[in-house]
Formats: structure tokens, sequence, C-alpha cells
């Protein structure tokens, strides 16, 4: 499809009256009976909603069902219409709302780009944005930043199941723990793997043995990680530092703060809940408390001594925990080196780092020059995203936002009228002018029309709230970027304080050998693209 055409007439025309081929996609993410008729009727609204427009060809649909938005991965249909867009087969994709496409911000625009590259438009019905309007990206960054919020909140809904199933006593988490075996929620000691915890705790407690040495004994008596290597000094210092081998429930030792990137922060100790099984019934103990006790005695000193020893950074690291590799799913490193007498820091994939060049695409970026963008990005995107801010909320509070202030006036009067005819009904029942039999049945059908009213204010007041914070949540967009930007023009050195501010992540995607794209994403939930070369030079995509 021509695009520059299309958009030239999408200006003049409605979507509708433009010819072009179409294909819709609907998806649920369950399939419950409930859900699988929701799609039904998705699918018989969009076939007949395309087969009886004259100016649209009817070439398909694409369908996933029971398969969650949270990433695209796993959805074999939409990756199929990925696929079909590539070889021109449709122009135009209908369906239903964003977070029908994706909830997961990058992917949502992502997959747009990419359709877009290919000549292939999206309308979201719900949402009213076409993906070829000038103003599209913004509109998708903003409510694909309400869908994520959604998933949030059901996030910290399964984060409280696991909270009342730790309250119970159950165990969570890895069910491949070194000297155990998971059985319906609680450990059960492996006696083969179980020599070798004790082996671990006898060895390190005397304090003649290091790790690297204990690593050599466990190989040469044939001990093997659960992928046949070496054990590792990591999981030696976690083994030993681990209260379940003393028989104690630990639970809430780590906290995911992304939940796109899975990204875990190990909480600290006295945060975790923890307690001795005294029965030994859901946490049996391999070693005993005095061994245990003795062991981390030796862990805490030599750690100590280790940190003592180490180097200390003159400043903080600048991006640490922002930028993160998306062919890896690694967090980026920071490397220094001197070359003709001058420090430079680059910043590097940690994956690579540790496992060779091969292992990743992705090269290095010179922080000098990442630093320059993010300046850039502040100075010279908030004006224009400001209008388009501006732009969307008249538009929505001109076609989708409804005010429902008199249909609540008309739905309190309602309750009001019935809650008057009960009173009488009752008087009238008293009198005895009606039986018990129809005063029960017409106070029935009165609490039900007070009930049915109530519902209705509900929903009108949870719409008219969803709107209040929307716009306050773009207006505090609006204040964060002016006053970032303000800051930049004004001299403020972009330091750690400054991104840990004002910046969420930076995702780096290799797209070639010598090109990198950048996705920063703002806490203000703006997110701009750039493309970075290795020469350095960059191309902003708002």
């Amino acid at each position: 499809m021509d695009i520059l055409k299309f958009k030239d007439e999408l200006k003049k025309k409605a979507i509708f009256d433009i010819p072009l081929r179409v294909v819709f996609y609907a998806r649920v993410s369950t399939d419950s009976d409930e859900q699988l008729n929701s799609l039904d009727n998705q699918t018989s609204y969009y076939k007949d909603l395309i087969m009886g427009n004259k100016n649209w060809t009817y070439v398909g649909g694409y369908i996933d069902e029971g398969i969650s938005a949270i990433s695209t991965k796993n959805r074999i249909n939409f990756l199929r219409m990925i696929d079909d867009a590539k070889e021109d087969k449709f122009d135009l994709i209908i369906t239903k709302e964003l977070s029908r496409f994706a909830r997961n911000l990058l992917d949502s625009i992502q997959y747009t780009r990419e359709l877009a590259n290919n000549g292939v438009c999206v309308y979201f019905q719900n949402d009213n944005i076409k993906t070829f309007d000038d103003d599209s990206e913004l509109r998708l960054g903003i409510m694909a930043s309400i869908a994520q919020d959604e998933l949030r909140k059901l996030s910290s809904r399964i984060k409280f199941g696991h909270q009342e199933a730790t309250r119970k006593g159950v165990v969570l988490g890895n069910s491949r723990i070194f000297g155990y075996k998971k059985l319906d929620g609680r450990l059960v000691i492996d006696e083969e793997e179980a020599e070798m915890i004790r082996t671990i705790f006898e060895l390190y407690a005397t304090d003649n043995y290091s790790m690297r040495q204990i690593e050599n004994i466990l190989w040469d008596k044939g001990y093997r990680n659960h992928n046949g290597n070496k054990i590792s000094h990591t999981t030696l210092s976690n083994t030993i530092s681990n209260p379940k081998y003393k028989g104690y429930f630990v639970a809430n030792k780590v906290k995911i703060v992304d939940m796109f990137t899975k990204k875990q922060k190990f909480l600290p100790p006295e945060d975790w809940v923890m307690y001795k099984d005294e029965t030994g019934e859901v946490v049996p103990a391999i070693v005993s408390e005095e061994l245990w006790d003795r062991a981390n005695e030796v862990l805490t000193r030599r750690s100590e001594d280790v940190k003592n020893r180490k180097n200390k950074c003159n400043h903080a690291n600048l991006l640490t925990g922002k930028l993160y590799c998306t062919h890896c799913g690694a967090a980026y490193y920071r490397t220094d080196a001197t070359y003709k007498g001058k420090k430079t820091s680059k910043w590097r994939c940690s994956n690579k780092i540790k496992n060779g060049a091969s292992c990743c695409p992705s090269f290095s970026i010179d922080e000098r020059e990442i630093t320059k963008v993010i300046a850039d990005v502040f100075i010279k995107t908030h004006d224009k995203a400001n209008e388009y801010i501006d732009r969307f909320l008249k538009d929505f509070k001109e076609n989708c936002f409804q005010d429902y202030s008199s249909e609540i006036k008309k739905l309190n009067d309602k309750i009001e009228n019935a809650e008057k005819k009960k009173d009488k009904l009752l008087q009238y029942n008293v009198d005895g002018k009606i039986s018990d039999s129809d005063f029960i049945k017409l106070c029935d059908k009165c609490n039900t029309e007070i009930q049915e009213a109530k519902e209705l204010i509900l929903e009108y007041s949870q719409a008219d709230e969803k709107y209040k914070s929307m716009v306050s949540e773009l207006n505090e967009i609006k204040h964060q970027l002016v006053e970032a930007a303000a800051n930049i023009k004004d001299g403020v050195e972009i330091t750690p304080a400054f991104i840990n501010k004002y910046i969420d992540l930076i995702y780096v995607t290799p797209e070639s050998d010598t090109e990198m794209s950048l996705v920063i994403k703002l806490f203000s939930k703006e997110t701009i693209k750039k493309s970075y070369s290795r020469t350095g030079q960059m191309s902003l995509t708002i």
C-alpha cells in the first residue's frame, strides 16, 4: 500500500470510505466459556463489519485463545499476522482496543512500527486510534501505559495470593533447591543431594577451605549442578546463607521490580518472613543450627574482608540498573579504559562480557554520547509532546468522553422513588390492602430496580474517575518534561540522581553490525526511540 497516499486520504475521508484489504485480530486471555463466547462475538462482529462495507475487501481474521497480552511471543496467530503483513496480504488490521493487541508498551510500539514499515495500518476501534495518524504513537503510548497499569494491578493481586500462601506455611518459589524435593508445598529431604550439602557446611565451617577449593572437592566427588557443570562460587555462597538448611521456613527474599524484564531485587534479611519449623514437616533441617551458624560466621567475616579490600569507585555509575539488552535480557555494565592519558567509560551487555563477543550482536555505547542523547531527548521532545498531549485530551473529550452527571441524577431520583414505593407498599400491607406474597413480590421488584440503578451509578462514576485520573496523569507528564528540560537548559548536570528521577529504563536492541536502537522509557510514561551507530551518531524518533 502507498503509505503517503493513504495518509493523505485519511485527512480527507473516514477510514471506512477508503478501499482497503482488511483483516481483524481478536484475543481472549483465558479459555473459559464466558471468554470464548466473547471471542465468538468479536469474530462475528468484525466479520460482519468488514464484509458490510462496500469499500473494504474481507481477507480474514487472526484469533488467539487463552493467551495473556503481557508478551506477544506465545501468541502464534498474532505472529503469523505480522509475517503475513510482510508479504503484503492486507492493508488494514482492525481490533477492539489496545489491550487486545498488547499490554506491553514496547511490544505495542515495536509491532505497530513494524507493520507501518510494511505498509499496514492498525485501527484500534474503541480507542479511536489509527496508527497512520500523525499523533498515533503518542496516543498509543498513553493508552498502552494505562493498559500496563491494569496488568500491574493484576500482578499485585497475584502477589497477595502468594502472601496468603506464605502465611499458611506453603513453600513457594524454586523447586530445584539442592538437598530437597518439593512435594505439595512442602520440602522433602533428597538424601543423595543432602550429603553434598552437609559436606559443604562441614568443610566451610572449619575456615580452612576457600570456595574455589570446595568447588574442586565437590567436582572430584562427582557432584554436579542441575546442568551437569561445576557447582559455582555463587551457588555455594547462597547455599551456606540459606536458613532452610537449618530447618527454617523462609519467604519474601526476592521482589520482582519489573514485570516485563522480570528484574529482581533481593531484599535484606530483616524483610524476610522467617521462622523455625519445629515439626520438621514443612522444611526439615539438613544440618544443625550450630553448624549453620559457624559456617555463616566464616561467610560474613570473609565477605566483609573482600568489601574492605575492594577499590572504591570515585563516582556513582550513571546508568546502573537502567540499561538493558533486549537480545539477551541482560543488564549493561560499565567498563573503564584509559587511552592516551584520557579515561573513557563505555557500557556493554553483561552477557557479552561474561560469555564472549559471539553470544550477543550488540556493541559498546560511549557514556559521553548517551549523556548527550538524554539531554537531547528532554530538550527536543517536551514541546512537541505537550502539544500532542493537549490535542489528545481535546480529541478524547470531544469524541470519547461522556458526561454522566445528568444520568447519575436520574438514577438517584429513580432510587429515591423506589424507596418511597417500598414505604407505601409496607403501609398497604400493614393496612391489609395487599397480601404478604404480593408485598414481597413488589418489594423484590423495587429492590431489583434499586440494585440496577446503583450498579449503573458505580459504572458511570468509575468512568468519570478514570477520565479525571488520566487528565491528572497527563498533566504530571507535562510537568516532568518541562521540569527536566528546564534543568538541562539551566546547566544542571546529568547525574545518577537526575537519571533515577526522570528515566525508568533504556532498552537497547541490536539492528545490524553497525546499528542499534535505544528505546528510552521515562517515568512520565513517554517513550522515545533513537538509533545509535558505531560512530556514535544518533537519530531521534518520538
